[in-house]
């Protein structure tokens, strides 16, 4: 091996092993079960105890992007990170979120190439929306689609980003005092 690739595939180690660590320590660790029964619970409850969430999207575009990210496991992602992303970063990011029971991820950025959610989208339809979305994966027994930024998942793994991915949306919730 020369030093130059030697430098380039060390450094990238460090920077992936970097970026777990900063996962790891910064993220606090979730006390919520990882289901989607439990997903569908808050779910229900929603409506009645958010006022409105802090960022670029209102709550019922939040839930049609969550809604999204389960309805494209099993269709397909109409984009996907490169396969080297996907195998280093994306499968190392996964893997500490997992561990940890937490995700922290921009809370304002689409789903490549998802379509743009409406910003008139209603609460309830995209609470309806987001249930339907959950119970349908719940009932799938075929294939998944492997995920833009994570690669291939197995279902339980995918239940657990699902799960985390709409409980981060949740912290930036405003709840009623």
């Amino acid at each position: 091996m020369n030093r130059r690739r030697f430098l380039i595939t060390g450094g990238a180690g460090l920077a992936f092993a970097g970026i777990g660590t900063l996962t790891w320590t910064y993220i606090p660790g979730s006390a919520r079960p990882l289901t989607t029964d439990a997903a569908m619970q808050t779910l229900s409850v929603l409506a009645e105890n958010v006022v409105g969430i802090n960022g670029e999207w209102n709550l019922p575009q939040v839930l049609v992007h969550c809604a999204q990210s389960i309805e494209y496991s099993l269709s397909g992602y109409p984009e996907h990170r490169s396969d080297t992303f996907k195998q280093t970063a994306g499968a190392l990011a996964f893997t500490a979120f997992a561990a940890k029971g937490r995700m922290h991820h921009s809370l304002n950025e689409k789903i490549p190439g998802a379509p743009e959610i409406d910003v008139t989208t209603r609460l309830q339809p995209a609470i309806a929306r987001l249930a339907s979305a959950f119970a349908t994966f719940e009932q799938h027994t075929g294939e998944l689609h492997e995920h833009f930024a994570y690669g291939k998942l197995t279902k339980a793994d995918y239940e657990i980003a699902h799960v985390m991915h709409f409980y981060n949306h949740l912290d930036a919730a405003i709840f009623k005092a």
